[in-house]
């Protein structure tokens, strides 16, 4: 089967512990999220697996901010996720390189007012591979859409994180109604 590995939000104003809204940093550095999702990273290379980094940020100005969310409407009082600044860049530690294929989104979900489903089209991609954080917030947002788009949907739940841990089991929880939830180690222990 056809799959991509989208890895989601691990930018520094988020995941790093002098990030302007991390408040998750802490449980996804204890946690070796960061290393869990490169361990995937570079088992998707390894098998040629469609691999796009996905984002969150804004323009100066946050034209693209929806002035309505109480989620979003805090990031623009942070001055958090500026496209171009050190906050919206991936954190150091994440496997990323610079040929990469990078969507940035300016909402929670990763398919809206994105090219990411125009690319997993073309790609011929049935098979969504997630990994990233807020597993609550931009993890479930996307695997819902991508489900609803007749996806196959897999979180990698080691590799993904959030505030809390009872947030982090509620948001699995919740998903495994429609994606399968696996370690990393079991999905790459098991995957073609």
């Amino acid at each position: 089967m056809a799959s991509a590995l989208l890895v989601i939000d691990f930018v520094n104003d988020i995941t790093h512990t002098k990030g302007k809204i991390a408040n998750a940093a802490e449980r996804i550095e204890k946690n070796r999220v960061i290393e869990k999702s490169n361990i995937a990273i570079a088992h998707a290379r390894k098998r040629n697996y469609l691999l796009i980094f996905v984002k969150v940020g804004f323009h100066p100005g946050y034209l693209e901010c929806p002035k309505t969310s109480p989620l979003f409407s805090s990031v623009e009082q942070a001055g958090a996720l500026l496209l171009g600044t050190w906050g919206a860049e991936f954190h150091e530690k994440l496997k990323f390189q610079k040929s990469d294929l990078v969507v940035v989104k300016h909402r929670v979900n990763a398919f809206y007012a994105t090219p990411l489903e125009a690319i997993l089209r073309a790609q011929n991609i049935q098979r969504l591979l997630l990994t990233g954080v807020a597993t609550n917030v931009a993890i479930e947002h996307t695997a819902r859409e991508a489900h609803d788009r007749d996806y196959s949907v897999i979180i990698l739940e080691d590799a993904c994180e959030t505030y809390s841990k009872e947030a982090h089991k509620a948001a699995l929880e919740s998903m495994s109604h429609f994606c399968t939830i696996m370690s990393c180690d079991e999905f790459f222990s098991t995957a073609d």
